[in-house]
């Protein structure tokens, strides 16, 4: 049973039982946009026409866009493409066969923010980017496995760092998962590598995104000149996905499970 809500002396809030219903609603939305998604990725595609699909099916379902507005934003999702690490701006550009990308859609329903991100391919996937899909989805899966009272977010860091390193990829240090709930972007930042027993103790009521990056080459990134779209320094490509969780008293809460079974893009 949850206590009192209220913040940790880290300034992370402990929500109350009945916030998870909350949270639960909108991340199945933003579940169910990014399963729908997945049909209008395809060779030929433009990254824009897959954006503005995203905002008629925001708009669509009631719900509020996080990220239009935000520091000046003004898309419905982030969509990046093979080297692109994170926040890739939507636009003209075509998809070729074999492009990798992940696109990162978060929804505003009831007050409560529903963040997720996952891979897709247009057209055939080559083995080499399979690989990097697999590795850095179960480097996520192993971060959540980490999740329970008692442990800390350094176990979360070290579990996904290790598994990632141990597959010979490398982790983005530049960029971290974060407290959500009412708020966008809320204490801590969840770092994707770290030492065990490091770090804030997790507390049943927490709500945070744990959203690994991973390079097939080294961990280095650069921003662009749009001060959004974050790229590997070296080239090498870059796979990403994210959930939105919650500490139980048992462990763990995923807030924006796959209603279809397509978080994972050879789902079919």
């Amino acid at each position: 049973m949850i206590g009192r809500a209220g913040k940790t002396r880290d300034g992370i809030t402990i929500h109350q039982e009945v916030d998870y219903a909350g949270m639960h609603k909108a991340g199945a939305l933003t579940a169910r946009i990014l399963d729908e998604i997945a049909e209008h990725v395809f060779p030929g595609q433009t990254t824009g026409e897959i954006d503005r699909i995203i905002t008629d099916k925001v708009n669509e379902a009631g719900a509020t866009s996080a990220t239009i507005g935000y520091k000046g934003y003004q898309h419905a999702s982030c969509i990046s493409v093979n080297h692109v690490v994170c926040h890739g701006i939507p636009g003209d550009k075509k998809l070729k066969d074999g492009d990798i990308l992940n696109i990162d859609v978060t929804t505003i329903v009831d007050g409560w923010y529903g963040d997720s991100s996952r891979m897709y391919v247009a057209g055939k996937l080559s083995r080499k980017c399979e690989r990097l899909i697999q590795v850095t989805h179960d480097a996520l899966m192993k971060g959540i496995e980490a999740v329970k009272p008692g442990n800390t977010f350094g176990d979360i860091g070290h579990a996904i760092q290790s598994y990632a390193e141990g597959n010979r990829m490398s982790v983005v240090r530049d960029f971290c998962g974060h407290g959500l709930g009412r708020v966008f972007h809320s204490p801590p930042n969840v770092l994707h590598y770290g030492r065990p027993g490091t770090g804030p103790v997790l507390e049943e009521g927490m709500f945070f995104t744990i959203e690994p990056m991973v390079n097939l080459g080294r961990p280095e990134t650069k921003v662009l000149a749009d001060d959004w779209t974050a790229v590997t320094r070296d080239k090498s490509l870059s796979a990403q996905f994210e959930h939105s969780v919650g500490v139980t008293s048992g462990g763990v809460e995923i807030f924006t499970l796959s209603p279809a079974g397509k978080f994972h893009p050879t789902y079919a």
